[in-house]
């Protein structure tokens, strides 16, 4: 379940904030008069959510080539590596 906390609590618990966020990995949604308009993670989520971001717009790119032939063999790459 998200923890919602509003704009006053990440004001004056910042730090019961900063080590919720870094002890389980999760984001705190901060409202401001009832509208959620923040979502505070700790950098290591974070760098974690951008890694997965990027690993499925490589794995989305490699399906399309895959779906368009666009592939290459394992004896045609073997022969670029060689004439590297």
């Amino acid at each position: 379940m998200p923890v919602i906390k509003n704009s006053v609590d990440l004001l004056n618990n910042y730090n019961e904030i900063l080590e919720y966020c870094q002890n389980y990995r999760e984001p705190v949604f901060i409202t401001n008069n009832g509208q959620g308009n923040l979502a505070v993670m700790s950098m290591e989520t974070y760098d974690q959510l951008l890694g997965r971001l990027e690993l499925y717009q490589a794995i989305e790119v490699s399906l399309n080539q895959l779906e368009k032939g666009e592939v290459t063999t394992e004896e045609e790459m073997i022969e670029k590596i060689k004439n590297l």
